[in-house]
């Protein structure tokens, strides 16, 4: 599997549409780190729904019954 990351550029855009003028390259680096994990964290438990339901596949239904989930 290749790693992929999440580009800083988006990290940018995520927190001047959130309102912020200027940015960090720090907290670009520690937004970038804390979205990698969340999406790992709910990514792994969409595909447990996924696998669960006997698919491949994971759909909408299974990441948003994984973020429903919650902790």
């Amino acid at each position: 599997m290749v790693e992929r990351s999440i580009p800083l550029a988006a990290m940018e855009r995520i927190m001047e549409k959130a309102g912020a003028e200027r940015i960090s390259e720090d907290a670009k680096h520690e937004l970038k780190r804390i979205c990698e994990l969340l999406v790992t964290k709910y990514g792994e438990r969409a595909a447990k729904f996924a696998d669960h339901a006997g698919r491949k596949t994971v759909k909408e239904e299974d990441v948003k019954l994984a973020i429903r989930q919650g902790n």
